[in-house]
């Protein structure tokens, strides 16, 4: 297929992803109202307050949109689909960009193209890090690739294996810290996958999350990766470097989860997860917290129709910029991506208000 039609045939694919989408949210709307987020309430976040009068439009007609913050106190940043930033150029199917700056007068540029697809990017030691599959879709259950830059995002290579179909996982994202990695619990880098559970591109249910180990000295080399098996009698974690032992840490059997990010916040002293529910594309989010990697999760918001009216329900993708949080956590920049006017990186502040007892 020529470049031309390839890029023909991916835009088709994309509106037809839209109609599909919004045909869905119609379809699923009345029941999800009534749904009960898989976890009991936060113990430290009450709620959270959105600011749609700060929201910022970048890279439109790209999306997915995971950050890192590096060495060099940028952030970087993977996209799909579009023109990146620059908007110029023609279509492509994966993009690696640098975010420099503070929210309200940040600067952009792309670094990088290639095939495929990433939802998880992380800045360890100077390098970056890169989970990849090989394109748009249920593409993403053929691998999960990983890939290592040593210059800020201009090139990369990849590792010698793979994670494949067999292994029923898409899409691995990392656990952010703060730059650069500062601030981790231990020597170790997380990785969070989603399980993949049906055949169809679409809220994978039941919806379980597994939770992988490696030493950030370490991790190109698959021989050295461990998986959450579980937790003991003392309720610490147990880990196994057989695959196939591997339990979920995070499940929400009834609504159901996809791609997924994690990200520990110092100020308030929680590890937040944010996955989607019930129905791709609906912006249907639920965000969790916990006390370590591993939990106990608790919830801290579950939207039906996030942002609506005020935003349309095309949203997929979340989450949070560690660069742009205030020193005592509460305040934060959210980036997420979506279908139709939302398929851009977008980018809008929000505050957590925390119980009385946790101010």
């Amino acid at each position: 297929m020529k470049i031309g039609q390839k890029w023909a045939f991916c835009k088709g694919l994309k509106l037809i992803l839209i109609i599909y989408s919004a045909l869905v949210c119609l379809s699923s709307e009345k029941p999800v109202f009534g749904r009960e987020p898989p976890y009991p309430a936060s113990p430290v976040i009450d709620r959270v307050i959105w600011d749609f009068t700060t929201l910022v439009k970048l890279a439109y007609g790209s999306d997915n949109f995971p950050v890192t913050w590096a060495d060099d106190d940028n952030q970087y940043t993977t996209w799909g689909d579009g023109k990146g930033f620059s908007g110029s150029g023609s279509k492509k199917s994966l993009g690696v960009s640098r975010i420099s700056g503070p929210f309200e007068s940040c600067t952009t540029t792309d670094l990088w193209d290639s095939d495929g697809k990433s939802y998880g990017i992380i800045s360890i030691a100077g390098m970056l890090y890169m989970w990849k599959g090989p394109g748009s879709l249920t593409k993403a259950w053929t691998e999960s690739g990983l890939y290592m830059s040593k210059n800020h995002g201009r090139s990369w290579s990849k590792a010698g294996w793979a994670f494949c179909w067999d292994d029923a996982v898409f899409h691995p994202t990392f656990l952010q810290f703060g730059k650069d990695y500062e601030g981790a619990r231990d020597n170790f880098v997380y990785v969070y996958a989603p399980e993949r559970k049906s055949s169809k591109w679409e809220v994978q249910k039941p919806g379980e999350i597994s939770l992988w180990r490696v030493p950030k000295t370490h991790i190109m080399d698959r021989r050295k990766y461990q998986f959450f098996a579980g937790l003991d009698k003392n309720g610490k974690p147990i880990w196994t470097e057989t695959f196939a032992l591997r339990r979920p840490v995070f499940r929400d059997t009834v609504n159901g989860i996809f791609n997924t990010s994690v990200s520990y916040n110092p100020g308030i002293g929680r590890y937040l997860l944010i996955t989607e529910h019930t129905s791709f594309a609906c912006s249907n989010v639920g965000i969790y917290d916990a006390p370590e990697p591993w939990g106990p999760w608790t919830t801290v918001a579950f939207e039906t129709g996030w942002g609506a009216p005020t935003i349309a329900k095309k949203t997929f993708f979340w989450n949070f910029s560690n660069k742009w949080l205030s020193p005592d956590g509460k305040e934060f920049v959210l980036i997420f991506t979506g279908i139709g006017t939302h398929d851009a990186c977008n980018m809008v502040r929000g505050r957590f208000i925390l119980r009385k007892n946790k101010n």
